[in-house]
């Protein structure tokens, strides 16, 4: 399993992760970890299921016996995702869902629960991962490790765009507070928190376009992967 190469993206939530993750995976006709999904879905599953969220064992149960598919025909976009056979694709993209998650996330129990599922994604030719601790904890001799940032305003504005799109009417200042909270709960957490990786490229996408952060990826991978173009 070691030979297998591994790129891993971590960030905040807004700093452009998913999307970069899922082109470099796109790109490289690798396979693709949306490690968020996973506890955004423990989330969902454990608040339908009437489990509290500061309920560790409980959730860690859950966790443990995820029934999750992911189906997709288009590795560039967002797969359907499908609970205990049920499409939840737009239910775990939910504020309500980010936020319970980030709770989630921070418990040591649901975070080894979850940790054998998350490194069982990687099977040649290799992986891309996505999510905040994947540098540091999931995969830490990922050939090549990024961690995308951005200003919490901007990530913020970024959310607003995406959820007015899908005629969800959501307040800017609301969603900066959240984010601002949800990124100290993440850095702060005891079991892996928010942080860049060593070794890790840091990339500030504040001010940089999608074209234009895929650019620097792409001479990172050049750089420090040149087997894999």
């Amino acid at each position: 399993m070691s030979d297998i190469p591994v790129i891993t993206v971590d960030g905040p939530s807004g700093s452009g992760k998913g999307t970069i993750s899922r082109q470099i995976a796109h790109q490289l006709q690798w396979h693709f970890l949306d490690s968020g999904a996973l506890y955004r879905l423990v989330a969902l599953g454990a608040m339908k299921s009437g489990i509290e969220l500061g309920h560790e064992a409980g959730l860690a149960d859950y966790a443990r016996g995820l029934e999750v598919r992911f189906v997709s025909d288009d590795p560039t976009e967002e797969p359907i995702i499908l609970l205990d056979n049920q499409d939840v694709t737009a239910d775990i993209r939910t504020e309500t869902c980010g936020n319970a998650a980030s709770k989630a996330a921070a418990l040591p129990a649901v975070r080894q629960a979850l940790l054998q599922r998350q490194r069982g994604f990687l099977q040649s030719p290799g992986l891309v991962a996505d999510g905040r601790d994947m540098g540091t904890t999931v995969f830490p001799a990922a050939r090549l490790k990024i961690f995308l940032t951005a200003s919490a305003e901007e990530r913020a504005k970024r959310r607003h765009k995406q959820l007015k799109e899908k005629g969800i009417d959501v307040n800017l200042a609301a969603l900066v507070k959240d984010i601002a909270e949800r990124d100290q709960r993440d850095g702060s957490r005891a079991s892996s928190p928010l942080k860049p990786a060593d070794g890790a490229v840091i990339l500030d996408t504040s001010i940089m376009g999608i074209d234009e952060v895929m650019a620097k990826v792409n001479a990172l991978i050049s750089e420090m992967m040149p087997d894999t173009k």
